[in-house]
């Protein structure tokens, strides 16, 4: 019995053994690095929309899908689905609180109007954010409360404050063509006390840009109009004030990782050449400012002929639930977590849903462009976003992540999505968006 038992021990142990190193031909850590450290490199200057150093990685991902030998999508217009905009953003800003200026660098202005003058209006709510709230949920209340505000923020935020004032007076960005409709302005101010009297004023300046996604395909040997999308977004909030000598907020969690999946999954597949859908990979330009890539893709294809969407969002650090794991956002809305869970039963990968459903992550990355249109379109991450002191800051370096994790979310992604890919199992869709 016991020569029984160790040889079922023995061959439990090669089996073993063969997954893991199946698994790690999926992706060469060596260059999920590579394209990390380029991505998250100084001299790609935080990738900010609209900046010299997105247009850099830009070149650079498009440089590694012609290596790859991905197709351009459409063929036409290489790699570059470029599209103009336009921006909204603050030119002069100006709020006196009890008869004494506010610092420049203490007001947020977040308005799509020509501009304002308030003097003690009383149609302009008052909101304030104390000490010891939740920040992020009250400032997301605050965003969308439908109406003028000054929303007064406890200066023991100050950290947070700035990290939102580096990317929210880049503006808002319509798409050329689209009269923006007209929102409430919101004014946010760096204060401990609410004032007795105001005045707010400011004016905001229009331009005429361009931007670009990042889009290869691998046509589908028996399903070629059937689309399987695999993506991240490229861009991050560029340059911040200084905290001591450094002012880049590389973005190498955010979402460099992410882009680093897309790229060698884009790799694993093309060696692999046996998909039967088409698979597209996308790095889509300025998600930090409103979604505003995959909202112009999201118009470029017919939706109904995507099959499901894996979005990859901050992977360089443990889950909640520990190594090798990923959670995904909006997991109920659809079954592609589950399928994909069954491709992975006999490795040591699990997928969970959202751990934070009040972070209201499902609408809060480029997955919710499509899934808004019914595509089974999910957001996969690690990130503890509810302690994450790297987020949004001038700390998110390649050194603060973890490869190995990387590493382990990509082939759990490739396992995961066998079957997909294959056109074997279709995910069920998700109710689309009422507008």
């Amino acid at each position: 019995m016991k020569v029984f038992k160790h040889c079922i021990w023995i061959a439990a142990l090669l089996a073993g053994c063969t997954v893991r190193q199946a698994h790690d031909r999926i992706v060469d850590p060596s260059e999920v690095k590579r394209i990390l450290t380029t991505l998250a490199a100084d001299d790609m200057e935080g990738r900010a929309a609209f900046s010299p150093g997105i247009e850099r990685a830009a070149q650079f991902i498009a440089t590694e899908f012609k290596k790859i030998g991905l197709q351009p999508y459409p063929p036409q217009n290489g790699y570059r689905q470029t599209f103009r905009v336009s921006r909204i953003s603050p030119a002069t800003w100006e709020v006196t609180f009890d008869g004494t200026d506010i610092p420049d660098e203490h007001i947020i202005v977040s308005s799509n109007s020509p501009g304002v003058n308030w003097n003690n209006e009383p149609a302009v709510s008052l909101i304030q954010i104390q000490a010891g709230d939740d920040f992020a949920q009250r400032f997301r209340d605050a965003s969308v409360g439908g109406k003028d505000a000054i929303v007064i923020i406890d200066t023991s935020f100050a950290s947070l404050f700035e990290r939102y004032r580096g990317f929210l007076m880049q503006g808002k960005i319509n798409q050329l063509g689209q009269t923006p409709q007209p929102t409430p302005s919101v004014v946010y101010v760096l204060a401990n006390q609410v004032p007795k009297s105001f005045r707010v004023s400011f004016t905001n300046k229009v331009e005429e840009l361009s931007l670009s996604n990042l889009v290869g395909v691998l046509p589908g040997k028996s399903k070629p109009h059937e689309y399987v999308i695999f993506s991240a977004h490229y861009d991050h909030i560029g340059i911040l004030q200084p905290i001591g000598q450094d002012s880049i907020a590389n973005g190498a969690d955010d979402d460099a990782s992410g882009v680093s999946a897309v790229i060698s999954l884009a790799n694993y597949y093309k060696r692999l050449n046996n998909n039967e859908r088409s698979l597209l990979f996308v790095a889509f330009t300025a998600e930090e400012i409103g979604l505003v890539g995959s909202q112009y893709f999201s118009k470029q294809i017919d939706a109904d002929s995507v099959v499901a969407m894996i979005n990859i969002e901050m992977i360089g650090k443990d889950a909640k639930f520990g190594p090798n794991s990923l959670y995904v956002t909006g997991y109920h809305q659809s079954d592609l977590a589950r399928i994909m869970q069954q491709n992975v039963q006999q490795t040591a990968f699990t997928f969970h849903p959202d751990p934070y459903p009040t972070q209201n992550l499902f609408y809060r990355s480029d997955n919710a462009s499509l899934a808004a249109l019914g595509v089974p379109a999910h957001t996969f991450a690690t990130v503890q976003i509810d302690q994450d002191r790297y987020y949004h800051s001038v700390a998110d370096e390649v050194e603060t992540l973890n490869i190995d994790n990387i590493v382990s979310s990509i082939n759990a992604i490739a396992i995961g999505a066998k079957s997909i890919v294959a056109g074997k199992d279709t995910p069920t869709r998700v109710p689309k968006l009422e507008r």
